[in-house]
């Protein structure tokens, strides 16, 4: 009898862990990908090592980009659909709302998470985008941050590449040999 539970529960985990796995490896794979742009802050934690803290463009919505419109900020913790839309090189957003969002054609929907903010005409939001790991010593890199996302039918994206000065992160970080 508990060699059976015991299966069981060694079963139900692997399962847990491989299903995660796959809808992350599937999102990144499957997912659009849209290129953003960032604002670095501080990049250090003690437990966890070196990492770029990415504030985005498209994370300050005005409360005028609403639909239905909006006279006042979101209860933190809300749910928000974005949709995005491709202005030049990056994505920014077009429209938003507390509801599902069908999109254009030529449009992205990421679904983001209001945080507290007072006295503004805009939502602040985070997308699960706002941190990237890095090796030790280049997490305070100098110049441009842009980051691939991509996004699944779900909303919820991955960052997929991170580029410096338009190369990618660790090669724009790698030291050169003495």
């Amino acid at each position: 009898m508990k060699l059976k539970v015991f299966v069981l529960v060694l079963g139900l985990q692997t399962a847990w862990i491989l299903g995660t796995t796959f809808v992350q490896e599937r999102g990144l794979a499957d997912g659009t990908v849209i290129m953003l742009e960032t604002r670095p802050v501080d990049p250090r934690d003690l437990l966890r090592g070196d990492y770029l803290t990415l504030g985005y463009k498209i994370s300050n919505v005005p409360l005028s980009a609403f639909s239905p419109a909006r006279t006042n900020g979101l209860p933190p913790g809300a749910s928000v659909y974005v949709a995005l839309e491709p202005r030049g090189a990056f994505y920014e957003v077009a429209s938003a709302s507390t509801e599902r969002i069908t999109p254009a054609s030529d449009q992205v929907v990421l679904v983001g998470r209001s945080l507290s903010w007072w006295g503004e005409k805009t939502v602040r939001l985070e997308y699960g985008l706002e941190r990237y790991y890095v090796r030790e010593g280049t997490g305070n890199p100098r110049g441009k941050i842009t980051v691939a996302a991509a996004v699944p039918p779900s909303g919820r994206a991955q960052i997929k590449a991170v580029f410096l000065d338009g190369k990618p992160f660790a090669e724009a970080m790698r030291k050169p040999a003495p």
